[in-house]
């Protein structure tokens, strides 16, 4: 009975808009930033952050396989080489997707506060 009290007191409260956080503290440059970027530059920052931390944990992967040699999926037969990239390519962009080393989310506040203070500057609305 004290749950369904709680669930209704609580459901019936207005929800607040939490602002994004950095390093443990609410960052209100970019809840400033994000209300002057349209939605959609806001999910093209989002993607091209992503695509950016792939990249260098591509990077990342495939210099940390580069000198393995052996049996197994990284046996050093001909087909070898084009394989492990693909398998690099993969891991990185699900590491990246999934929350990565964190560098996409510094890569999309940048890109954010970029495209904020230009449509401050020219006006129009990014």
């Amino acid at each position: 009975m004290a749950s369904s009290l709680i669930n209704t007191v609580i459901g019936s409260m207005p929800a607040k808009a939490v602002p994004p956080m950095r390093n443990g503290r609410p960052d209100h440059q970019l809840a400033d930033a994000l209300t002057r970027v349209s939605p959609q530059a806001q999910a093209k920052a989002k993607a091209s952050s992503q695509d950016f931390e792939a990249m260098f944990l591509n990077s990342m992967f495939s210099q940390m396989t580069s000198g393995t040699k052996g049996e197994g999926p990284f046996g050093d037969t001909p087909g070898t080489g084009v394989w492990r990239s693909m398998l690099t390519d993969q891991y990185s962009k699900n590491f990246a997707k999934a929350g990565g080393i964190g560098i996409s989310t510094d890569v999309y506040r940048t890109l954010i506060l970029q495209q904020a203070n230009r449509a401050g500057q020219s006006g129009d609305p990014t």
